[in-house]
């Protein structure tokens, strides 16, 4: 039995995104309107820049009682995020994750083109403990050499 693609376990299969100059307001009413923890952020000329989430909102924003209006997704944003190929397992994805510290990563084509993001909830149980099983090891193998 093959494991499970990025590309085939996206919950949602459109790209949500804002241009630099959009509010964290307007970050923040899209991602509830469509219902999903990130958002990703392009340039005028299409090529991502960075990508908002939830997390951000909370810990960038609120908790430094900036005002959303007038604070740019540019301001706050993730800039350059990790992408990964529709081809990523869903193993090596979550892992990538939980070594880099994040919940969401954007999906790219092998043309370069977005295709949508994935995130640590469309993984299952078994990816994530899997994942976090390779992680533990890493951390060992890395403390070893130290």
């Amino acid at each position: 039995m093959t494991e499970r693609l990025v590309s085939k376990s996206m919950s949602a299969r459109h790209v949500v995104n804002l241009l630099l100059d959009a509010s964290i307001w307007e970050a923040a009413c899209l991602m509830t309107k469509v219902n999903c923890g990130s958002v990703l952020i392009f340039d005028t000329a299409g090529q991502l820049r960075g990508i908002v989430t939830e997390r951000d909102l909370m810990t960038r924003v609120l908790a430094k009682a900036l005002d959303p209006k007038a604070t740019t997704v540019s301001q706050v944003m993730t800039p350059n995020p990790q992408c990964v190929g529709p081809d990523t397992t869903v193993s090596e994805a979550i892992l990538i994750m939980i070594e880099r510290g994040f919940r969401h990563l954007p999906v790219k084509s092998k043309e370069g083109q977005i295709i949508g993001v994935f995130s640590a909830s469309d993984a299952l149980p078994k990816e994530i403990d899997a994942a976090t099983t390779m992680a533990e090891f890493h951390r060992q193998a890395f403390d070893s050499k130290v």
